[in-house]
């Protein structure tokens, strides 16, 4: 099966400030602020939302299309998705712009400041779909490019082609008219839990109404799990404890990663979503979202440790 992954490709540059930012802001100057913090260094680490989900999908096995923009300083990232396997044929030079890019300092008290620069994000990935076989494909569009967001879930209707609805940070910039018209015949809507208030009150629906939209609502709750409710009922899916837990920025993508490759697998959503779980227990356990390692057997090993049967791939 053809995997289509838009949204987002970013730089990732975090900086650690050997101090408290508290300690460095005057309340009763707060409207003319104005301050300077020395750090450590600065690390670089690729992201966005369609290379952390392509990334997992590459630890399972699959090579999905990526559907972006990079920028002129997208040659390190080039050669790592090359690294990986993956086609470049979906990605969209920008060469006026830099590519996507957060600049995340952060404090001794886990306080951030960040700064995002959408760059070549600006523009929409435009791929053309010739050729593609929509029936032995399967589409997520993730937060990225609004223009591409729009257009691809109306291009996946017109076609035919199966497709999971990821709205996440893009949110706040829809119109619920919008929202709903991109889950609006999606195989299913997901958000975390955050994600999920915000949607509903951008559309004013509470879960029967967005049931008329998307008839799948899944929703992340971090170490509670997530739901998933369907027209048979609503399933809790436990999460999986990890190892250790050093970031957990990148665990929702993972599961996704895990979801899409059930999916391929025609597994039931709870199934699905279960693969969703493992693998985002290994996210957590690196800083960074394209940082983990793990080996099929070392997944399947923990799928059983956890769900007491071998996983289904």
């Amino acid at each position: 099966m053809r995997l289509l992954v838009s949204g987002s490709l970013a730089y990732d540059r975090i900086m650690d400030f050997p101090g408290r930012f508290a300690d460095h802001i005057l309340p009763e100057k707060i409207h003319i602020l104005n301050v300077c913090f020395m750090v450590n260094g600065l690390s670089e680490r690729f992201g966005g939302t369609a290379g952390n989900i392509a990334y997992n999908l590459t630890l399972l096995g699959e090579k999905p299309l990526i559907l972006a923009t990079g920028g002129r300083d997208f040659g390190p990232y080039r050669q790592w998705l090359e690294q990986l396997g993956l086609s470049l044929d979906g990605i969209r030079l920008i060469p006026e712009e830099f590519t996507a890019g957060a600049y995340i300092t952060t404090d001794l008290a886990d306080n951030q400041i960040t700064g995002f620069n959408p760059g070549a994000m600006k523009h929409p990935s435009q791929y053309c779909f010739d050729g593609l076989e929509p029936a032995a494909s399967l589409a997520i569009i993730s937060p990225g490019n609004l223009e591409d967001m729009l257009t691809y879930s109306r291009l996946y209707k017109s076609m035919g082609l199966p497709y999971i609805f990821d709205p996440g940070q893009s949110i706040p910039a829809w119109q619920g008219t919008d929202l709903l018209e991109m889950a609006g015949g999606a195989l299913a809507l997901i958000v975390n839990d955050y994600e999920l208030e915000m949607f509903r009150n951008k559309t004013g629906l509470d879960h029967a109404g967005l049931q008329q939209y998307t008839p799948v609502i899944i929703t992340t709750r971090g170490e509670e799990g997530s739901e998933i409710i369907t027209p048979d009922g609503r399933e809790l899916i436990p999460a999986v404890p990890a190892r250790q837990i050093k970031d957990p920025t990148g665990a929702g993508d993972a599961y996704r990663a895990g979801l899409l490759k059930g999916l391929t697998l025609k597994l039931p959503w709870g199934k699905a979503a279960r693969l969703g779980a493992v693998l985002a227990s290994f996210a957590v356990e690196q800083a960074g979202t394209q940082e983990h390692r793990l080996s099929l057997a070392e997944f399947r090993e923990r799928f059983q440790e956890n769900f007491g049967a071998p996983p289904p791939c």
